[in-house]
């Protein structure tokens, strides 16, 4: 037991007791995120944003720079997400969680293949393609970025991408030791798959109403 236990945690000896606390923190804040969006409601929005910001300054200082991107990345997205789910598309009701159009899936398909390039080109700029960790990076990165859109859209797409990229960043963060991060994609994960139940029966509730 003592084993499992220095494998998950004793990396966290080496740090500040500020850090940790901050990424525990990050860490509850996540978790509250995606457990609004699961539930439909706007305040996935102010607790991603708490999250995030923390997590941007704890992977620039780890220099894990491609999570530092996606966190970045999904502040910027929270935001703009906020606005769309409070914009009222008539006078009484607000943007629906609706399904991709033709349109918006091949924006998907080439923010994911934007996000490929660019997270390379940083990678190489600053000679990081050293182990397998980066190409995974990049991987998990590309999905984030789609997922992140398409739920700041309410496209009901966006949790397939969540539960890949949650499957993946398991073992990653745990292999990075971050073993609390990596519990919280763990927690992600089911979360995501409840998460597109509950908006697929909103889903099929709005349109039996219509």
């Amino acid at each position: 037991m003592s084993q499992i236990f220095n494998f998950l945690f004793e990396q966290y000896s080496s740090y500040a007791v500020l850090d940790i606390v901050l990424e525990i923190t990050a860490v509850f804040f996540g978790f509250a995120s995606v457990w609004y969006s699961k539930q439909n409601n706007i305040l996935v929005f102010p607790t991603g944003l708490i999250s995030t910001s923390i997590f941007v300054y704890l992977l620039f200082k780890w220099q894990l720079l491609g999570d530092m991107m996606i966190n970045g990345y999904y502040f910027i997205m929270s935001l703009y997400g906020w606005y769309i789910w409070t914009r009222k598309v008539d006078a009484k009701n607000v943007t629906p969680i609706s399904r991709a159009t033709k349109s918006e899936k091949i924006i998907a398909v080439i923010i994911f293949a934007l996000t490929l390039v660019l997270v390379y080109q940083v990678y190489q700029f600053y000679d990081m393609w050293t182990n397998w960790v980066a190409y995974v990076d990049t991987l998990t990165t590309a999905l984030f970025f789609v997922g992140m859109w398409l739920m700041a859209k309410r496209k009901i797409e966006n949790w397939y991408f969540w539960v890949v990229a949650d499957i993946i960043s398991i073992p990653l963060y745990l292999y990075k030791g971050l073993t609390f991060t990596s519990i919280q994609y763990f927690g992600f994960t089911i979360l995501a798959i409840f998460g597109f139940l509950a908006w697929k029966k909103n889903l099929s509730n709005s349109i039996q109403t219509v």
